[in-house]
């Protein structure tokens, strides 16, 4: 089937599982190696590369060439840099790479070096996620990571003497022991290095974790929610005043420095998922993959991911877990959800009842709708037929969950 463009995907995501060891936050699907094995010396990496590479062989192609190509993880700076080669040229020739393609890879301080990254660059990637989350020693032991302030020193050298002008770097806010004072040092380092792309996650209690297991929400060491809520607003202040545009509810960026894979996913459009754990989004449906290794590669092995590709039909599902998916990814980022795009998708009756349910919100400065020009409409009774309806920032994203969980009640109740 010949699928109409707007249903092409133009992303593809690589999960590279290995990592050093897994961090006490991490719920990814991860495969520990330790500190001695990377990609020229393990033999479980250089098995997987190549199951990996396989899967990809199996996909039925749309046409479209990959215009984003993000390799996350895990640690994708431990594979060796012919193992990246030898998966991009997989990608080229199955599926196509465009010229002007966004090719991110993130990476942790410490464990690259010069020739190592100045290959990668070489074979294509012109993005870097740098995984620094903290710039305070006690806090990088406590969540385990491997790094230290040192390595993220020697890694923004690598970058800068390399000329890689496109890297991100990631923080996370909420931390055990971490202070307000402490998170305002971590953001004025960050801004001292000069990346053109920041992300400031919160932390998140995932169930497994081994955070989980020694932490409950909102008890000492963690800081309090309050607390947490003025690290939000003080990255808000302090990165908006430097120049970053706040773009999606954890990201920010100088302008044209936008992440362009991450868009594809709060824009709910498709995309190819490869590896352990990824996901696909393609022709309406989401697909994915065995989280361990071994069932992983015996999945591919098998030539299941096949007739996984293979037998996607076109079906577009303009029911309620489509609206609210549609409306929790867009409200993530800063313009919002077009309104004549949910008129299209979803018709005028369900706008207005979408309408509705955040009037409390509306009134309470949690969402804003502009017009066609990009002004914000007060004291609004009926949507305009142009603009968009978002979160404010800071305070709609700060509460977005409050404000999702009503619209996922109200098409519960309706349902």
């Amino acid at each position: 089937m010949i699928l109409p463009a707007a249903q092409c995907p133009r992303a593809a995501y690589l999960h590279i599982p290995f990592c050093r060891r897994r961090c006490f936050y991490c719920d990814f699907p991860v495969s520990v190696v330790g500190d001695r094995q990377r990609g020229e010396t393990s033999v479980a990496i250089a098995h997987y590369v190549e199951v990996l590479c396989q899967e990809i062989q199996q996909t039925v192609p749309s046409g479209q060439a990959l215009e984003t190509i993000f390799f996350g993880g895990g640690t994708p700076s431990l594979l060796a840099v012919a193992q990246l080669e030898q998966l991009l040229r997989v990608l080229e020739q199955t599926i196509g790479i465009a010229a002007n393609a966004e090719i991110s890879m993130e990476m942790d301080p410490g464990t690259f070096d010069w020739g190592q990254l100045a290959g990668y660059q070489q074979a294509g990637v012109n993005r870097v996620s740098l995984g620094v989350q903290a710039f305070q020693p006690h806090l990088l032991q406590g969540m385990g990571r491997t790094h230290t302030v040192d390595d993220i020193d020697q890694a923004i050298t690598l970058i800068r003497g390399l000329g890689i002008p496109n890297f991100s770097l990631d923080l996370i806010a909420g931390l055990p022991n971490q202070t307000l004072e402490q998170w305002q040092d971590s953001l004025g380092a960050a801004l001292a290095l000069a990346p053109n792309h920041l992300s400031a996650y919160d932390l998140m209690l995932e169930p497994g974790t081994a955070f989980s297991r020694q932490y409950q929400p909102g008890t000492h060491p963690l800081p309090t929610e309050t607390t947490t809520a003025e690290m939000y607003r003080l990255a808000q202040q302090v990165l908006t005043g430097a120049g970053y545009e706040h773009y999606e509810i954890s990201n920010y960026a100088r302008p044209g420095y936008h992440c362009r894979h991450n868009r594809v996913y709060w824009e709910n459009r498709p995309f190819y998922g490869f590896g352990m754990g990824a996901a696909s989004y393609l022709s309406g449906q989401r697909f994915t993959r065995p989280r361990t290794t071994k069932t992983y590669c015996q999945w591919v092995e098998a030539g299941a991911a096949t007739p996984e590709i293979r037998s996607l039909t076109l079906t577009v599902d303009n029911g309620p877990d489509r609206l609210l998916e549609t409306l929790m990814l867009g409200f993530r980022l800063a313009e919002g959800l077009s309104l004549s795009a949910l008129d299209t998708q979803f018709g005028d009756a369900t706008l207005r009842q979408v309408w509705q349910c955040l009037q409390p919100f509306y009134h309470q400065g949690w969402v804003e709708v502009t017009d066609a020009k990009g002004e914000v409409c007060h004291h609004l009774q009926v949507l305009p037929a142009q603009g968009h309806l978002r979160l404010s920032d800071p305070e709609g994203f700060l509460f977005s969950n409050t404000v999702l969980a009503a619209l996922f009640a109200t098409w519960e109740a309706t349902d």
